[in-house]
């Protein structure tokens, strides 16, 4: 079992990510943390085979957090920045994953694995040390069926904006009228709550 921590200050998407990871069978979330200091205080108290985080967090960075630790355990940082400069550094730092957080979950998963195997995920076309298997999702029929309104609520929950009265005012609609809209994503997509719809939107690159 590959004992995971999560660092990540958008809460929905540690919500999710976090109940993904943990219906695989080899993979258990032990913990997560909301911004640097607290990822490198439960890095010490839980001791995780493999760390997941967010590049940029509030009072301190993935980045410094990991320079923070000296040893850190092997880490993937997913970031919404994934270009050459932001990898660059991630790598300096030690880090042996480098995703977008648009990127399947099934990659990251694949992501989690290699570096606990003490493996660099390595891009099948670069040969670098970074993971940028995140192409295009490919939608499916739920996916595609999503209603013009249905997106732009999801692109609120993928920036954080998850109770039901600020989902209102920002689209100008009733409360009523969010909950059937939520209702009608999660039978579309298959999913049950606003964390999972989060994660979705990511996968899905709305923003």
């Amino acid at each position: 079992m590959i004992r995971v921590l999560i660092a990540d200050d958008h809460q929905l998407l540690l919500e999710g990510i976090s109940q993904a990871l943990n219906l695989l069978p080899d993979i258990s979330v032990v913990g997560a943390a909301s911004d640097g200091k607290e990822l490198v205080a439960k890095v010490e108290e839980l001791g995780p085979d493999v760390l997941v985080i967010d590049q940029e967090m509030p009072k301190l960075t993935g980045i410094g957090a990991l320079k923070k630790m000296g040893n850190p355990p092997p880490t993937v940082i997913v970031t919404m920045h994934a270009d050459e400069t932001h990898r660059a550094k991630a790598e300096d730092a030690g880090a042996v994953g480098f995703l977008s957080k648009s990127a399947p979950l099934p990659t990251l998963a694949a992501a989690v694995r290699a570096a606990a195997a003490g493996e660099v995920f390595v891009d099948t076309v670069g040969g670098t040390a970074v993971l940028e298997g995140y192409q295009e999702a490919v939608l499916d029929p739920g996916a595609a069926a999503l209603t013009a309104r249905e997106r732009e609520l999801l692109g609120l929950l993928s920036r954080g904006i998850s109770s039901t009265e600020d989902l209102a005012d920002r689209l100008y609609i009733s409360q009523k009228t969010v909950k059937n809209h939520l209702a009608s994503i999660y039978e579309k997509l298959a999913i049950s709550d606003r964390a999972q719809a989060a994660v979705e939107a990511i996968r899905l690159g709305i923003k």
